[in-house]
């Protein structure tokens, strides 16, 4: 009887522990997002880099300004040590020539709204004039074949509208950007239109990354807009067509030095263990970069200053990585992957926020299967503190940057916020400050810290 007693006692205060250390965790992440509604710096940050600094592609004068100032806000952070990690990142220039010229006849009956494609070939002078030849696959493609020999390939596979997340319509769509051009190159086309990345219908060009694999030439590739690209299919249809003229200006200017900015809160118990958070300061030109991804870095340092904000001193290494060069070739993550194989560094988790600063809906999350079972199942102790904030967990997850860190064993994690309206700003002139809603935007640093905070109290197994 005595036994059972006292059996009955201690499973009762183990209880009792358990639900007042439920009540603090509860209590530090009401904290969390009370500091960054009233005190976060994300959105200053982020006015910032989108308005003064503008653009930054990778090895851009911009990308330069970009990296002393985040590198110099992070060192104005307490108990935050910053420095810069060198990395090799491809140059490429826009130009200041970019159109697209439809004539019927000999006339000129219409200039599209465009936008070249990085690493886009560029023309002479005068551009190159042909025909025009519509397509909805790179496996049409190669059905024609020589047939687009000094033809003008036009790509116009919408978005699949669907697919509830526009970012798994994208994965179905972006070939024709990426690898569309190549594949015209390949049978002789002169040149290439892609249909912009978005399932809008607007007057608004999305450029975007295509790639020329080693040997082929880079032809002129070119975004149009939606409602251009219905457009054009419509008259092609009709006939009522004869040509048009393409012309671009962009330089490829080879490889060049530039840098990964890092800035850390070094852990009290295993300091050599670290939870990173981080997300790409490299930006298309046409812009802010503020949703692609200005937001993910500010998030990333807002957790510094979060963390700083309610004296909450870590057991881990927290740190913060605005990674360069995400946009056009991942020179930023591969550096800073092989930094961490070559110093053995271990990182319990990654975080990257790389979907822009819109209301936060969770997180998605991998790692190598031999260690995700564990690490999930543990992340899913912790949903009854989340789910309050309108938090999931879900399988999958990740990203660009972080992805060369998976053969190391640590949980990779992507912050998911709403999707549905990422790609009325993606790769655009739009994507500026004046889209981003304070308010969304500290919302999704404060998850992005709350989650922080647990695997950092906690641990994964």
């Amino acid at each position: 009887m005595w036994k059972n007693t006292t059996l009955l006692v201690l499973f009762c205060l183990s209880q009792t522990l358990s639900v007042a250390q439920s009540d603090a965790d509860a209590f530090m992440l009401k904290t969390i997002h009370a500091a960054a509604l009233e005190h976060g710096k994300a959105y200053e940050w982020l006015t910032y880099l989108s308005e003064e600094v503008g653009g930054r592609l990778a090895g851009s004068p911009q990308s330069k300004q970009a990296i002393a100032y985040t590198y110099d806000e992070l060192n104005k952070l307490p108990n935050v040590g910053a420095w810069k990690q060198k990395c090799t990142v491809p140059v490429w220039e826009r130009g200041d020539k970019e159109q697209v010229i439809i004539r019927q006849g000999g006339n000129i009956i219409k200039e599209l709204d465009v936008l070249a494609l990085g690493y886009s070939g560029a023309t002479k002078k005068r551009g190159v004039q042909a025909s025009i030849i519509e397509v909805h696959s790179l496996d049409e493609v190669d059905s024609l074949g020589l047939a687009v020999d000094g033809k003008i390939v036009f790509y116009n596979r919408p978005f699949d509208e669907t697919e509830l997340n526009p970012f798994h319509a994208y994965g179905k769509a972006v070939d024709q950007r990426v690898y569309g051009p190549a594949k015209a190159a390949q049978y002789g086309a002169v040149a290439c239109l892609v249909r912009s990345m978005t399932p809008n219908r607007d007057d608004v060009p999305h450029t975007g990354v295509t790639i020329f694999p080693e040997g082929t030439e880079p032809i002129p590739a070119i975004a149009i807009t939606t409602n251009d690209a219905d457009w054009l299919s419509f008259q092609l249809k009709k006939k009522s067509l004869t040509d048009a003229t393409v012309i671009t200006s962009c330089k490829t200017k080879g490889n060049y030095k530039s840098y990964n900015v890092i800035g850390e809160m070094a852990g009290s118990v295993s300091p050599d263990t670290i939870i990173l958070i981080g997300g790409h300061l490299d930006s298309w030109d046409v812009g802010g970069g503020a949703h692609d991804d200005g937001a993910g870095c500010v998030q990333a340092m807002e957790v510094l200053n979060l963390l700083n904000q309610i004296g909450y001193t870590p057991r881990y290494t927290i740190r913060a990585v605005m990674f360069m060069n995400e946009e056009s070739g991942l020179g930023g993550g591969k550096a800073y992957a092989d930094s961490a194989r070559a110093t053995n560094t271990f990182h319990l988790a990654a975080i990257e926020s790389d979907a822009g600063g819109f209301t936060p809906r969770g997180f998605g999350m991998e790692a190598d299967p031999e260690v995700f079972t564990n690490y999930y199942r543990k992340a899913n102790t912790w949903l009854p503190l989340l789910e309050p904030y309108g938090l999931t967990l879900s399988q999958g997850g990740g990203g660009a940057d972080i992805g060369p860190l998976k053969s190391m064993k640590g949980l990779l994690v992507g912050f998911k916020p709403d999707p549905q309206r990422y790609f009325d700003f993606h790769h655009t002139r739009n994507d500026r400050i004046q889209n981003v809603n304070k308010r969304e935007l500290e919302m999704g640093a404060a998850a992005i810290t709350s989650l922080v905070y647990l695997i950092d109290k906690y641990g994964l197994e």
